[in-house]
């Protein structure tokens, strides 16, 4: 074992080195927001570094990435306001030389009076007229004309509304806001469009891809892309002989005859545990009703059914809370199944746990509750910009809810860890055979309090690159890193007291697997920011590593036969059904959401044309939902087998279990990933803006294309009805269920 803790230790340490590393870059290289945004020859200011900050902070109040996207991170209905902006600005650029120069349209234009003019469009576009003396920078006055165009045009979209875009009518209408958030649009789309100092790529590595400036993909991009896929072969293949020479060599145990969990003493602390299932399928029903009316408006816009749906329930507040409370309902099971557990860990009930686990229920009532009611004020504007940033919507992905919530949410999460940590401490000091696997359960216990916390690392006025840095730390480090792990431990603990695998065997294992997927999956955070206004350094490690995280995901298919194999190896086994159905769900959706769909947005080549496409899409739903939602379920089944003592009829959770993948399948295959083909074709071969345009987006063919994924939303709220109807039933039957007293 301690060559295999030393591996783990190198690869934590050494690959948190590199992220913090490449971290400092991001800060030092980070486009810069001018002092002053001037007209060279009149000297007339066009933009202040107050202007653009405030303009930020006014993009986030109104949603942020719900409405949208900037540098591709955001929602798929309205534009990448980056990439249109920049294709609007360009096109009025070339339209204005045309009609001065030769009086006629750019399109009608020969070829050589075309590349003319194309030329001096990239030389005033790319030509880098940042003074870092005085922090000013330059634009001419031809570009102050398409800016202003480009201002009247996104001032009315905001304040009148559209519909292809799901904005509302009066969405923004303060005219001063509306300045600021120009002002900001402006700046990514200068920052995507200008080379960085002494290179010839922007400070967005050429994102988007726009013909009209030859914003191309770069070499770098390219040359990374294919070394990523080299790797991912080479590491497959010795992952694959690794595996086929030391899977077998666990320690050999006998499988008991009977379950040896039967008549297992339930603790005071379990039953508290209880009301959480309750709360969670509840969570997880609104948050498909979310679903279904976030979809909606991707073809009606704004109404459902004809019901003018966006004057109270507008697709920004809509797709914040469904995304929002898929991470609160799965971090919830986890966290209730790790104080389910507990006492299980230590085998007695620890001081103050009940009032522990109640204080931790009505918290996280208050936090859903409290961030929900702050996101819907602040997206109406009835907060003002400060209040909003912690009271509101903050908004960005995955990370909406106000800082107020999110510290709130963090102090839960340490009484959580104190709460847990404590019963493993006490169950480590017995110095057992399970003394590696408690220990790595209890650094997992340990990161998932402490890891939160870097969702707190920016301000209000924090820089997009910073805050894209420290939003991945959360959102892939925190959920896809460390939840992993405490996961995959769990799951080896509860096997361990199955009697199914050895507790020292599962620690090993537990060890080494958690050192292979961090070696790709900590530096692999990097592959979410190759295109976001960081350095070079970010595509170059983020495609190497990011494709190690894919190489355990091929071996999924072992994972499967194994569990069946548990499944198949007693018949008291069967008791366990329905928890190693979902886990074996678990392992296919980790395949094909994680790997396949994953690794399809995972190089440089793929990211750069598809990156905010319902490619996307395709990948979140299937890892996030296949994945953490599955193996969640999984947890909530096996925890109320453990507490049950009545066998289980199983019609309910058989129709959820089918339904579930099977309406998760037809969702991705009948809508997400045609649409998304499409719209990876026109950026390739038109431009990003064409991918993301409503006339492409409402075409027949792709409205078509819409309409189909009702069959699998329709399947898939069938799953998600019966696997409620089993949960609440059962957890109910469990309240009424009298401890034994020994």
């Amino acid at each position: 074992m301690k060559k295999v803790w030393i591996a783990f230790a190198s690869v934590v340490i050494l690959s948190f080195i590199v992220l913090i590393w490449v971290g400092t870059e991001v800060y030092q290289k980070q486009p810069p927001i001018p002092e002053l945004v001037r007209v060279k020859d009149t000297g007339e200011t066009v933009y202040t570094k107050e202007d653009i900050q405030t303009g930020q902070n006014v993009w986030e109040s109104i949603g942020g990435m719900e409405v949208g996207s900037i540098w591709g991170h955001g929602s798929y209905v309205a534009p990448d306001w980056t990439a249109d902006w920049i294709h609007k600005e360009a096109v009025f650029l070339l339209e204005y030389w045309s009609e001065a120069d030769f009086n006629r349209p750019y399109n009608s234009l020969d070829v050589e009076n075309k590349a003319a003019i194309k030329a001096r469009l990239i030389k005033d576009i790319k030509t880098n007229t940042f003074d870092e003396t005085n922090k000013t920078l330059t634009i001419s006055k031809e570009r102050w004309a398409a800016i202003k165009a480009n201002v009247e045009h996104y001032t009315s979209i905001f304040s009148e509304g559209k519909e292809e875009y799901a904005i509302p009518k009066g969405a923004l209408t303060d005219p001063v806001k509306l300045e600021q958030l120009n002002a900001f649009l402006f700046w990514t789309s200068w920052a995507a469009t200008t080379n960085r100092p002494g290179k010839d790529y922007t400070y967005t590595s050429n994102w988007p891809h726009e013909p009209l400036i030859d914003n191309l993909i770069t070499k770098g991009s390219l040359v990374w892309s294919g070394l990523s896929i080299v790797l991912l072969l080479l590491f497959i293949g010795i992952l694959t002989y690794y595996y086929l020479r030391n899977h077998e060599k666990g320690e050999i145990i006998t499988k008991p005859d009977s379950d040896p969990l039967t008549g297992m003493r339930m603790f005071p602390s379990q039953k508290a545990v209880l009301k959480y299932f309750i709360v969670v399928s509840l969570l997880i029903a609104l948050q498909v009703v979310l679903g279904i009316l976030t979809v909606h408006y991707t073809v009606e816009g704004q109404a459902f059914f004809g019901f003018d749906l966006a004057n109270y329930l507008p697709y920004s507040i809509t797709r914040t809370w469904h995304t929002q409370l898929a991470v609160f309902w799965i971090a919830a099971t986890w966290l209730a199944t790790g104080l389910f557990l507990a006492p299980m860990i230590s085998g007695k009930e620890m001081k103050y746990q009940v009032f522990g686990i109640n204080f931790l229920f009505i918290a996280l009532l208050v936090i859903v509750l409290g961030s929900m009611l702050g996101e819907w004020l602040g997206v109406h504007q009835f907060l003002d910009l400060t209040t909003n940033f912690f009271f509101g919507h903050q908004g960005y992905e995955y990370m909406d809810l106000g800082r107020f919530w999110q510290i709130f949410l963090g102090i839960g999460l340490v009484l959580w860890v104190i709460m847990v940590s404590r019963h493993i401490v006490y169950a480590i000091r017995k110095n057992d055979a399970s003394k590696h696997l408690l220990i790595i359960l209890l650094l997992s216990v340990m990161a998932i309090g402490m890891f939160f916390f870097s969702g707190l690392m920016y301000g209000e006025n924090s820089s997009l690159p910073v805050i894209n840095y420290w939003r991945w730390w959360l959102v892939h480090l925190w959920v896809e890193g460390f939840f992993e792990v405490f996961a995959t431990v769990v799951i080896a603990f509860i096997f361990s007291k199955m009697k199914i695998i050895s507790a020292k065997t599962a620690g090993r294992v537990s060890v080494a697997s958690a050192s292979i997927f961090l070696a790709g999956g900590i530096i692999g955070t990097l592959h979410h920011l190759y295109y976001s206004g960081t350095p070079i350094q970010a595509i170059a490690l983020g495609a190497t590593f990011s494709a190690l995280e894919v190489v355990p995901l091929t071996l999924m298919g072992f994972e499967i036969r194994e569990n069946w194999n548990i499944l198949k190896s007693r018949s008291w086994m069967q008791r366990y059904k329905w928890p190693i159905f979902f886990f074996i769900a678990v392992a296919f959706w980790n395949f094909i959401g994680a790997g396949v769909f994953g690794f399809l947005i995972n190089p440089p080549i793929a990211l750069y044309y598809i990156q905010g496409l319902n490619t996307t899409a395709v990948h979140a739903h299937t890892a996030l939902f296949g994945v953490y939602g599955m193996l969640g379920m999984g947890f909530i089944l096996i925890c109320l087998r453990f507490y049950s003592d009545r066998a289980w009829e199983s019609k309910k959770l058989t129709r959820a279990f089918w339904l579930l993948n099977i309406g998760l399948v037809a969702m991705v295959l009948f809508s997400l990933l045609p649409i998304g083909i499409i719209q990876a074709y026109t950026s390739i071969t038109e431009g990003y803006s064409f991918a993301r345009d409503s006339e492409l987006l409402y075409s027949p063919t792709v409205q078509t294309l819409k309409w189909l994924r009702m069959i699998g939303d329709i399947i898939f709220s069938g799953g998600i009805f019966y696997f409620c109807w089993f949960t609440i039933s059962e957890t109910l039957y469990s309240f009424r269920r009298k401890l034994k007293r020994e």
